[in-house]
């Protein structure tokens, strides 16, 4: 670990989270940006500190791994599917290197990518370290969080979850749920496979049935439908949607027992605007019997929420157990935000 227990950290990928991540230790001073890598022709060779301020003053991004610096650990922010991730994360911990991913593929593999998984797990057991999936869903919102709603109860029958899921600040995410288009474009490119909405709705499923116990006899997730078409071009930073095409579609996934929906999860995702339709925030309901706990909130921003979690987890990696991790794996204060009104958690001797 580097000096002052700030650990050495390398990005792998600079798209908009792969940024804000770094920004966002750098500013909490949490951990040194040593070093970044990415594709993009126009960074290659550039100052990192021109498009991440914080940075390590002289590093520059690379456009090869194995032109990138040493460090402690990697924030992987390259791409939504498991077996594109899988050479990067193992020639990480070859270097020695920890991983945190938001590849959503990577937030519960054991189920549809058992020997991706495996081998992933193996490699990182062998060397003593750690390799993490999480982000906000999966990782918190779909799985963990309800989890640990779960605790609250006796037993569990049935888990519902509803979000609204404001997608504005993603960028190269967004052509995969075909936004900008119109109906009949949405339908041809989801024909063609060019639209598929969320990844990751099966591994949240798949981790919370593994947390609970449950041995689910399928999980079904339904074609993403488009639910609001806008009347007048609205823009974010990376899109453009032009009048008449899709601002919000619906995205839904259930796991099946028995021919019973015991987890039933829908995701409203969208670029919206007020006065859209869709509520406010996001819902959970944990059924027990004839009882049931409810808990709402507000509308949680996945893009913000994603970025706070793997900011707040990353400093933390080299104290978990080694291994292929799930956030359910991790001890909650270990992501728990350290910050409050600039004051220090108070002293309560060795733990």
């Amino acid at each position: 670990m580097h000096a002052e227990n700030r650990p050495r950290v390398l990005l792998v990928g600079l798209g908009s989270v792969g940024r804000a991540v770094g920004a966002s230790l750098a500013a909490a001073d949490s951990c040194e940006i040593v070093g970044a890598v990415d594709l993009s022709p126009s960074r290659a060779g550039v100052e990192l500190a021109s498009v991440l301020p914080g940075a390590s003053a002289g590093t520059r991004v690379t456009s090869a791994l194995d032109e990138a610096p040493n460090a402690d650990i990697a924030f992987v922010a390259t791409t939504s599917f498991i077996a594109e991730v899988e050479p990067i994360i193992l020639e990480l911990l070859d270097r020695g290197m920890h991983v945190v991913s938001i590849c959503e593929q990577l937030g519960f593999g054991f189920t549809d990518h058992a020997p991706i998984a495996s081998r992933l797990d193996t490699r990182a057991r062998e060397l003593g370290l750690t390799v993490l999936g999480t982000g906000c869903n999966p990782g918190i919102l779909l799985d963990t969080l309800p989890l640990l709603l779960s605790s609250l109860t006796g037993e569990v029958t049935r888990v519902i979850m509803r979000r609204t899921a404001e997608m504005s600040g993603y960028g190269g995410i967004l052509p995969k749920f075909g936004f900008g288009l119109t109906a009949a474009e949405f339908a041809d490119a989801r024909e063609a496979g060019k639209v598929i909405g969320h990844v990751g709705f099966r591994e949240s499923v798949a981790a919370l049935a593994d947390g609970l116990g449950w041995e689910l006899d399928e999980i079904v997730v339904d074609d993403p439908e488009p639910v609001l078409l806008t009347e007048h071009p609205r823009a974010t930073s990376h899109l453009t949607l032009p009048s008449g095409t899709i601002a919000v579609l619906r995205h839904s996934v259930r796991g099946i027992v028995r021919g019973r929906t015991v987890i039933d999860a829908a995701i409203d995702f969208g670029i919206f605007e007020t006065g859209d339709p869709f509520p406010e925030g996001d819902s959970w309901r944990i059924e027990s019997g004839e009882h049931a706990l409810e808990l709402t909130s507000g509308r949680i921003d996945s893009y913000e929420s994603t970025v706070a979690v793997a900011s707040n987890v990353i400093p933390s990696l080299g104290s978990l157990a080694p291994g292929l991790l799930t956030m359910a794996d991790v001890p909650v204060k270990k992501f728990a935000v350290k910050k409050f009104a600039g004051t220090a958690a108070p002293d309560r001797g060795p733990r």
